[in-house]
C-alpha cells in the first residue's frame, strides 16, 4: 500500500490537551474577582440579617449612609454581572 504525504504529518505540533498543565484551568481576572468578592460580602451580610437581624454593612458604615448605599448598589451590580457572565458561559457549551 502506498503512503501519501498526509500519512507522515507529525502530530507533535499539536499540543495534547490531556497532558497540558493548563487544560481545564482558567485564572480569574480582577474584573471577575471584584464582583465575586462583593457577592460573598453581600451573601454573608444577608445571612447575618436573616439569622440574627444584624446588618453588618449598616453597623460599619451607618444606616443608609452614602457608603452603605454604595456598597448595596455595588453588590447588586455584581449580581447582575454574575448573572450575565453565567448566561454567556452556559451558552458556550
Amino acid at each position: 500500500m502506498a503512503s501519501t504525504a498526509q500519512d507522515f504529518i507529525e502530530k507533535r505540533h499539536l499540543p495534547d490537551r490531556r497532558t497540558s498543565s493548563t487544560y481545564g484551568k482558567s485564572r480569574m481576572k480582577a474584573a471577575e474577582w471584584v464582583p465575586m468578592l462583593l457577592l460573598i460580602i453581600g451573601g454573608l451580610n444577608w445571612g447575618l440579617v436573616g439569622l440574627f437581624d444584624f446588618d453588618l454593612v449598616a453597623r460599619l458604615f451607618g444606616q443608609m449612609s452614602t457608603i452603605s448605599r454604595a456598597i448595596y448598589v455595588l453588590v447588586g451590580l455584581s449580581a447582575l454581572y454574575s448573572l450575565y457572565m453565567s448566561s454567556r458561559l452556559s451558552s458556550r457549551h
